[in-house]
């Protein structure tokens, strides 16, 4: 064979060292090693069950707003007439309010409010007419009395008073605190139905890895009228005050 190497040329040694084999092999296992680790840690982080879970509880509201709007209608050639029969209604109403048992304290009294009464018929030519409104603002923690007193405005009409319109709303004054004792209430809810997602998968719930709170629902008794960014019912005085909590746990 050595006869096939033209003259004026060097035959070149090809052979390789022995320890070159050990190292590609060394390298080949250290890279399937690094790959089956990078493999399991990406498994390991997807190793999570997100759950929402939520709780729930009855509530009977504590403070109570009425507002109550009187109104004088006025030409506007003789507005000033209406300021004084205005404040008549206002004397009246605050006296039937004091008479039944709400403290001087807990009633306001806004300014008065100055708006033109509407004229649907364009073409109606007739003098121009405003409303001059008041509101009358009683607070209070007697939530039922408050609650039978509304009913008895109307009893004012026999005074010559015209209530434009009478509104009550109900509140729960120590709905933060009620937030909180319900948020432990909602991780454990969410937690149980975590479990049963995950024996269902045949497998475990571990630890809690993370956990957020949502919205506070304020309720009539009943209602399924959620939204996401919460709602308030002010209509009702017995009220459901509903959690939701978002928790992430570990599976194995």
């Amino acid at each position: 064979m050595d006869n096939l190497v033209p003259s004026g040329h060097t035959k070149l040694d090809i052979s390789i060292p022995p320890y070159v084999p050990l190292i590609v092999g060394a390298s080949l296992i250290i890279a399937a090693a690094l790959g089956s680790y990078v493999f399991y840690a990406v498994h390991a982080m997807d190793n999570v069950l997100s759950v929402t879970g939520s709780a729930k509880v009855p509530v009977t509201s504590d403070t109570v707003k009425w507002k109550i709007s009187l109104a004088q209608t006025a030409l506007a050639s003789n507005l000033q007439a209406g300021y004084p029969l205005l404040a008549q209604d206002v004397e009246a109403t605050t006296a039937f309010l004091k008479s039944n048992g709400i403290p001087a304290d807990a009633i306001t009294v806004s300014q008065v409010y100055t708006e033109e009464v509407y004229k649907y018929n364009q073409n109606d030519t007739g003098p121009r007419e405003y409303n001059l409104r008041q509101e009358i603002t009683v607070q209070s923690n007697d939530v039922q009395g408050i609650d039978v007193l509304s009913k008895r405005i109307n009893e004012l009409s026999s005074k010559g008073v015209f209530v434009q319109w009478n509104n009550i709303e109900y509140f729960v004054s120590n709905l933060p605190e009620l937030r909180v004792s319900l948020l432990g209430d909602a991780i454990r809810d969410a937690k149980a139905r975590a479990e049963q997602i995950a024996k269902a998968g045949g497998q475990n719930v571990g630890s809690l890895k993370a956990a957020s709170s949502g919205v506070v629902q304020v309720l009539s008794p009943n209602s399924v009228e959620v939204t996401d960014y919460g709602s308030y019912d002010t209509q009702s005085i017995e009220k459901e005050v509903m959690v939701t909590a978002r928790a992430t746990f570990f599976v194995r």
